[in-house]
């Protein structure tokens, strides 16, 4: 009875005493049978002012300090002691055991606090992913290196800070996410390497019998790199492979487009396209891509052979049938005086022309079609408009002659308008009020298929003219172009220019014309459309210093003797009015026009 006595009488105890249950820990520190306000003090002492001693978090070198209370977070010693306290009545079944019991100290967050403290982390730590660029020019590789981007892991951060109070001072490592730029910086590595390799040689191609040389410019001027699910992809242009061994490797025969030509009866017949023999461009690119990784030493050099077969034309018979063209819609000749740089910029644009499919509905873009007047898309230096009128050189000079056709085709073709733009000078040699010019990133010569029935368009070269042919089918009988008189006429001046860079030029009045477009169908007119083009005088240069006896005298030149005419009539559609206009008066009422560089012929 007296051993059941003592339990009864400590169980009492145990019930009735404000004292900490025995055996009880707080992290580690023994507060069992201590009061309350003895277990707050141990609490307080060896628990919550260690808590309070600053932290260190560090990352990529940066440390960052932290003041848990300034963070918001501490060790409150009295509400962890109550807690024991509350929790008293399940102390009797453990005071007759012999287990101790460890519990987590009371940590408060203030979450407006840690907020404010997680917000310098991110102001400190955050960065952007900063993009990667590669490109290859010849045998030049433009790269420039990505950069993964970072952001604080602001739940991790916020545990880790709460549970770092409690435990010995060490730096502490801040949780990030690493943000990877579309490209990883390990792709980026890697396809600039293939760039370097790409272009540190020649490739050597043999077909049959035949071998040529890939130099290393040229594959750099073919390689280019797309991005496909975060990854830079190499790809060849085959047609500038192709362009570089054509010669030496060129079967049997080339490949011939369709095309359509008239009869005599006015019907339109298709000339068959023919299949070539020789080395297929597509399988020329893919032998080459084969061994671009590896890179050329003085011991190692890269061989490809190719397999000759046939290649077949861009421009099917099937692909004619299945346009369902019925007849010629218009044809033009735009002529030009013979010059080196005529013949390759007018030719080159020409050739980007010819064989354009315009779907009902579609847009032409001239210059998404000619493609950016660079050496690379196969354009050398000529004569531009530049600023005041005065002409220079820049390249793909004489483009707006292969413009000025295609326009011209568009506009008896009965094509939409949708935005063309005239010489800021008058050009003799172009019609007037109806050519058109075009600058690469400036401004663009545009027009729309707004009838029903694919276009069908085709050029020819000569190297005084080019000519357009526009395909398909008639949605008006006949299309003529009028033209009214020449208004508000401003004389050109005379300038002289002492430099060594001087292009003498003669000069061209500034004038105002409208020029109508008329739809008929037979013999009636059912719509008209004005065009309103405004030139300005073009100066006369003399290259020198001025004469004494000049100085208070202007001169005006209205045409360029040594030019050719203005452009062929359309065939069918004679163009009402005269290129010959009477000679201009002034009126003093000429709008000046800003300078502008665009291309001439």
């Amino acid at each position: 009875m007296v051993g059941a006595g003592a339990a009864a009488f400590a169980i009492l105890s145990a019930v009735s005493s404000p004292s900490v249950p025995a055996k009880t820990y707080v992290d580690g520190v023994d507060v069992g049978g201590l009061s309350r306000d003895e277990a707050i003090t141990v609490v307080r002492d060896r628990i919550a002012k260690p808590a309070a001693r600053p932290l260190e978090f560090e990352e990529d070198g940066q440390q960052i300090v932290v003041k848990p209370r300034q963070a918001g977070v501490w060790v409150n010693a009295e509400k962890t002691v109550d807690s024991l306290l509350a929790g008293r009545f399940q102390w009797i079944v453990d005071l007759l055991g012999t287990d101790r019991t460890n519990v987590e100290p009371v940590v408060i967050v203030d979450e407006e606090k840690m907020i404010r403290q997680i917000a310098v982390f991110e102001r400190l730590l955050t960065t952007t992913p900063v993009e990667s660029s590669l490109s290859v020019n010849g045998k030049s590789v433009d790269y420039s290196p990505g950069r993964q981007g970072k952001t604080v892991d602001v739940e991790e951060l916020t545990n880790s800070i709460r549970s770092s109070v409690t435990e010995p001072r060490a730096k502490v490592d801040v949780p990030v996410i690493i943000e990877e730029p579309t490209v990883s910086v390990a792709s980026a590595e890697a396809a600039n390497a293939f760039a370097l390799s790409a272009v540190s040689g020649p490739v050597k191609v043999a077909a049959g019998s035949a071998v040529a040389t890939i130099p290393a410019a040229v594959i750099g001027d073919a390689l280019s790199f797309g991005v496909v699910n975060g990854e830079y992809v190499p790809s060849l242009d085959a047609t500038v492979l192709y362009e570089a061994v054509s010669e030496d490797l060129q079967g049997s025969e080339k490949p011939r487009n369709a095309r359509f030509e008239v009869r005599k009866d006015g019907s339109i017949q298709i000339v068959p396209s023919r299949a070539g023999g020789g080395v297929n461009e597509a399988a020329l690119a893919q032998a080459v891509m084969s061994v671009l990784s590896q890179e050329v030493t003085e011991g190692r050099k890269r061989e490809v052979v190719v397999t000759e077969g046939q290649v077949p034309a861009d421009f099917t018979t099937a692909d004619a049938e299945a346009l369902g063209i019925k007849e010629q819609l218009s044809s033009f000749t735009q002529k030009f005086l013979y010059a080196p740089y005529r013949v390759t910029n007018i030719g080159q644009a020409a050739e980007y022309v010819d064989g354009t499919v315009l779907m009902p509905g579609e847009v032409f873009s001239m210059n998404d079609t000619i493609r950016e007047r660079t050496k690379k898309n196969g354009y050398t230096h000529g004569a531009i408009i530049g600023p005041g009128g005065i002409f220079v050189e820049a390249l793909g000079g004489g483009v707006s002659a292969a413009t000025t056709a295609v326009w011209t085709g568009a506009f008896f073709a009965g094509m939409e308008r949708v935005f063309t733009r005239a010489h800021s000078v008058y050009i003799p040699r172009y019609i007037q009020g109806l050519e058109a010019t075009v600058a690469w990133g400036n401004f663009d010569m545009q027009f729309r298929n707004d009838s029903p029935y694919p276009v069908y368009i085709s050029t020819e070269m000569t190297d005084t003219s080019m000519t357009v042919e526009f395909w398909g089918t008639r949605t008006y009988d006949r299309i003529k172009a009028q033209f009214g008189p020449r208004t508000k006429v401003k004389k050109a001046k005379t300038v002289y220019r002492n430099s060594n860079f001087c292009n003498p030029q003669p000069g061209s009045p500034g004038f105002h014309i409208n020029v109508d477009r008329v739809f008929y169908q037979g013999d009636e007119e059912v719509k008209r459309e004005t065009i309103k083009t405004i030139y300005k005088a073009s100066p006369k240069v003399i290259c020198g210093k001025k004469p004494k006896k000049d100085k208070d005298k202007d001169e005006t030149d209205e045409e360029n003797p040594n030019e050719s005419p203005a452009g062929n009539a359309p065939t069918g559609d004679t163009p009402e009015g005269s290129d010959d206009a009477p000679p201009p008066t002034d009126d003093g009422t000429f709008e000046n026009v800003p300078a502008e560089e665009i291309d001439v012929g």
